[in-house]
Parts: structure tokens; C-alpha cells; sequence
């Protein structure tokens, strides 16, 4: 998995630079809250549910079902979020199935159960240079630090880049 902070960055760089016109505060935070929330499933480990398990990490939390259920909960809200009901779904939906996609990446794990509830096979990207984030208290180590330094090159900067065209392209097309 990629840490909690590149999970919450993609949402929260990506809304900044469609702007408040488009993605509200509330909207933000929710879209970050839902690229965070997958790895709610570490919770199995305390309850003694095997990783492969399709309840497991990785499991059914990182599932494009899980996305969509998201996404429909979002539009739902639409209102509390200060948005229309098109614009939360498909921002909340997209920033949990980037969680998913994130972590398929990784260069370690049993990969993400994305067709869940359809199938319980994890899968991989074809591409996967992102170092995976040690669990717990072993991310402050020299492994965590590799893994901050891959995630800045893989994530944050490809994400930044993008961001900053989205950006800047609204300016141009805000111009006479």
C-alpha cells in the first residue's frame, strides 16, 4: 500500500487546482477522507481475518464496488457537500478507486481485489514502481523513508504536474 499521505494527496491537489468553484471545501475533505478509508481494512488483522480474505486487506475496501457505493453515498449528500450531485459522486468516486489503483502499483502485497464482489483475485498493475509502505510502527524506519522518496517520484510529482496543468489551463480559458 502507498501511504496515507500520497492517498489523501491525489484528491486534495487534483480539487485544489479544479478550484472551490467547482470542488467545495466539504467536498475536499470528503474526497481525501475517501482515498484514505480502503485501508480501514487493517482492521482485520485485529479481528484475526486472514490478509487474502476477500474482507481482508486489500480486499473488498479497495474494489471499484466499494468506489461506486462511495461515489452513490457523495451524490447522496450532494447538498451537505456544497456541490451538485454529479460533480460529489464522481469526485469522491474517483478519489476512493485511486486508492485502489495506487496500491496495485506497489511492488508488494497480494495486490487489490478490484472486481470484488464478482471475483475475490487481486491484481496488479502491469507497472508497479511504487515501494510498499510498511504497516504500523515499521514505517518509521529506513524502509519508510525509501518508501516516501518513491512515492514523491511516482505520486506527488506526476500528480503535482498534472494538477498544475489543470490549473493553468482553467486560467487560459478564463482569459478574453
Amino acid at each position: 500500500m502507498t501511504t496515507l499521505f500520497t492517498h489523501a494527496a491525489v484528491p486534495l491537489m487534483l480539487g485544489a487546482a479544479l478550484g472551490r468553484g467547482t470542488i467545495s471545501g466539504r467536498l475536499l475533505a470528503a474526497g481525501a477522507i475517501a482515498a484514505m478509508l480502503p485501508d480501514a481494512d487493517v482492521l482485520a488483522f485485529r479481528l484475526h481475518i486472514p490478509y487474502a480474505d476477500p474482507f481482508g486487506h486489500r480486499g473488498a475496501t479497495h474494489s471499484i464496488c466499494f468506489a461506486v457505493l462511495l461515489a452513490a453515498l457523495a451524490g447522496l449528500g450532494h447538498r451537505w457537500l456544497a456541490s451538485t450531485p454529479r460533480v460529489a459522486a464522481l469526485f469522491v468516486g474517483l478519489a476512493t478507486l485511486s486508492h485502489a489503483l495506487l496500491d496495485a502499483c506497489t511492488d508488494g502485497g497480494l495486490g487489490v481485489a478490484l472486481a470484488w464482489p464478482f471475483s475475490d483475485t487481486r491484481q496488479f498493475a502491469p507497472f508497479h514502481p511504487i515501494a510498499v509502505s510498511p504497516i504500523g510502527a515499521r514505517f518509521f524506519s529506513e524502509r519508510g523513508v525509501h518508501v516516501l522518496i518513491s512515492e514523491f517520484y511516482w505520486v506527488w510529482l506526476p500528480t503535482a504536474v498534472l494538477a498544475t496543468g489543470i490549473a493553468l489551463s482553467r486560467r487560459a480559458s478564463k482569459r478574453p
